[in-house]
């Protein structure tokens, strides 16, 4: 996809490494052109991903605590002052639950941890569209692309609050395809199979969901983030201008199966 992003200037939310889905989302948009703004959460993983941005050599690193509107105003004051005031694409990979809610019972999840799950991997997309709208309509449009599973739409052992939060997110995604369109804004999610990244280890029984998807889905197969940066290229690409408020499943068709 050499050139296709040429002039295009985006945001990608969520890197942690050089493992993560939103690292080789990324690293699909800079091969293509694309010049790219990063955030990151925490000192932990700072280091890591301002070497992965210098890579791309990318004009902004900045942290971002998606809990607050003011940080997230001032991250996308920030991308406005970097990008001459516009934005044409956004990545948003950003989720989070207590590694003690991903075990055992979705029954026993406590109720500040369940706002908490839905607060970092839902509504986070909400506000990052929100502050994304203005800078987007100054470029005449812009395109959004969020991460999703199939744990939002069926339950999935262990996944538990976190496939509530997935579900809040995609509702979430289907309604700011609505309201942004009229800005000529497109926002589609990706649900991908079972990827070996860092938040992957939290989740109990990880290597059972990589198994049964390898013996049930149609492909016979893994996933890896590869597949996914493809997937998101074309979603961002205008290649896909006309398409919005969909879910584009890359999972080996798992999700097609019925048993």
């Amino acid at each position: 996809m050499t050139g296709v992003y040429e002039g295009k200037r985006g945001l990608v939310l969520g890197v942690a490494n050089k493992r993560s889905i939103a690292w080789a989302i990324a690293k699909r948009l800079a091969d293509a052109g694309a010049e790219l703004a990063f955030t990151y959460q925490g000192e932990r993983i700072e280091k890591s991903v301002r070497d992965l941005a210098g890579s791309v050599s990318s004009p902004l690193v900045t942290e971002c605590d998606v809990r607050s509107d003011e940080d997230v105003a001032r991250v996308f004051r920030e991308v406005g002052a970097a990008f001459d005031g516009g934005l044409d694409l956004l990545v948003h990979s950003v989720a989070f639950a207590a590694a003690e809610d991903l075990e055992g019972r979705f029954t026993d999840t406590p109720r500040d941890r369940f706002w908490m799950a839905l607060d970092v991997s839902a509504y986070s997309l909400v506000s990052c569209a929100r502050a994304a709208e203005p800078l987007m309509d100054a470029r005449g449009g812009g395109s959004i692309v969020t991460m999703t599973y199939l744990g939002g739409e069926r339950a999935v052992p262990h996944y538990n609050v976190m496939g509530v939060a997935k579900a809040t997110l995609n509702a979430s995604m289907r309604y700011l395809a609505w309201d942004l369109g009229q800005k000529n804004i497109r926002i589609n999610a990706i649900s991908a199979g079972p990827v070996r990244t860092l938040s992957a280890r939290s989740i109990a029984g990880f290597p059972t969901m990589e198994a049964i998807v390898e013996e049930r889905s149609p492909l016979h197969r893994h996933i890896d983030a590869d597949d996914v940066g493809a997937a998101a290229a074309y979603l961002l690409s205008d290649d896909a201008r006309n398409v919005t408020g969909t879910t584009l499943y890359v999972d080996s068709g798992y999700h097609a199966m019925g048993m």
